[in-house]
């Protein structure tokens, strides 16, 4: 049965991803209870009714534009700010933790794999989506389900999973330096400073998130550079690849880990990102708005995984994914509990490292906001960007590990 706006109305389908995506974004900001449900959510689901309902299609060529350009080209740009030295020395000790943590999210997927390989198929596909995504954030999601061809029902499902647990998790985190048990085995000096805070201080604090959250100018120059940046890092990147993986292309062990490895489009602009944000950090740094122009063409990406969606099939099978995420957030906790006990890390510390881990900087530093540990903002975005660089590196670990 055709749909109402057919396969090859290319500005139709442009014109209804925007929209559905700009949508989604007023939504979230403006919205309590769509900040909630979360923007790339309500992207999808608009999609995925427009989609059920046959008035656009499941599968167009604009759809696989969005896979093939509009990704590679978003993750130069939310890598920007990943200067990696800046991130040593302002997050230091953060760091240590975050990476703990993030073993935690590698060493659950395994086991969530051996656990539920034998009722979810192609699982050996989903869970370097997973692992990226729990160790950084979105995209590293759509960078992992794009480099092991996830079919898109399957990334539907699987993000609508990780949504739900999301905010669940969310929660926990929120409630856990409440318990009484938590409270006697770990130490808590922000909250106990807190407590101890006149109101004059609490105002100020409440002044600094304000600025912090604020809106920023972005100029015409900003706009250009971050786009032509962005295009420069995935062209050089994806003439590499070509040219490595031809280079090794034969049949022996190492040809086929290094052609895995050094071949792979994505590898090689997360390494080319850095290298220039880690050299440049000061002209790289100066550039606004490669944020938002990235996160835009993220909700481009989750709006299109909404076409090719069944809501039977989201009922169906999300459940089994819901299970499968679960095992790798519950296994990031713990080692998050154990490790940061034995290396004597605050709860609020392991809280936002494992918050920046699982939800990636946004969700991180939104949480520290949202306690009053000011200190913790900047820490927690930055932390949360390491995640997003190596995130795509223990995804294509535990990918090649898989296969």
């Amino acid at each position: 049965m055709n749909s109402l706006i057919s396969a090859d109305n290319t500005w139709a389908l442009w014109c209804i991803l925007a929209v559905c995506s700009a949508a989604a974004i007023y939504l979230e900001q403006k919205y309590d209870w769509a900040s909630k449900v979360t923007g790339c959510i309500l992207a999808l689901s608009f999609v995925m009714i427009l989609s059920n309902f046959n008035i656009i299609p499941t599968e167009a060529p604009v759809y696989d534009h969005v896979w093939g350009y509009i990704v590679p080209l978003a993750i130069p740009m939310l890598l920007f700010n990943a200067d990696i030295k800046k991130i040593g020395r302002e997050s230091g000790r953060m760091v240590l933790i975050f990476l703990l943590s993030s073993f935690g999210t590698v060493i659950g997927g395994f086991i969530a794999y051996y656990i539920m390989r034998g009722v979810i198929p192609q699982l050996n596909d989903i869970v370097p989506m997973f692992t990226g995504t729990y160790t950084g954030g979105a995209v590293n999601f759509v960078a992992m389900s794009t480099l092991y061809k996830v079919p898109g029902k399957t990334v539907s499902v699987a993000l609508v999973a990780d949504n739900l647990l999301m905010a669940l998790y969310f929660f926990v985190l929120i409630a856990l330096p409440t318990l009484n048990i938590i409270k006697k085995k770990f130490t808590h000096p922000y909250i106990d400073k807190l407590e101890n805070l006149t109101e004059e201080d609490k105002s100020k604090n409440e002044t600094l998130v304000a600025k912090y959250w604020g809106a920023k100018e972005i100029s015409l120059k900003d706009i250009a550079i971050t786009v032509a940046l962005s295009l420069v890092i995935v062209t050089i990147s994806d003439t590499l690849s070509k040219l490595l993986s031809s280079t090794f292309s034969g049949k022996g062990l190492v040809d086929a880990i290094l052609g895995g490895l050094l071949g792979n489009k994505y590898l090689l602009m997360t390494t080319l990102t850095i290298i220039v944000a880690s050299a440049f950090p000061k002209q790289i740094g100066s550039i606004r708005g490669s944020q938002e122009i990235g996160t835009f063409l993220i909700y481009l990406f989750f709006a299109v995984i909404g076409a090719p969606a069944s809501i039977g099939l989201i009922l169906k099978e999300s459940p089994l994914l819901f299970v499968f995420a679960f095992i790798i957030i519950l296994v990031n906790l713990i080692f998050s509990l154990v490790l940061g006990k034995m290396f004597k890390f605050s709860i609020e510390e392991i809280i936002i490292a494992s918050n920046a881990n699982v939800g990636g900087p946004t969700s991180a530093a939104a949480m520290a906001v949202s306690k009053g540990w000011t200190e913790l903002i900047v820490p927690a975005l930055l932390i949360g960007t390491l995640g997003y660089v190596i995130g795509n590196y223990y995804g294509i670990f535990t990918g090649w590990m898989l296969h």
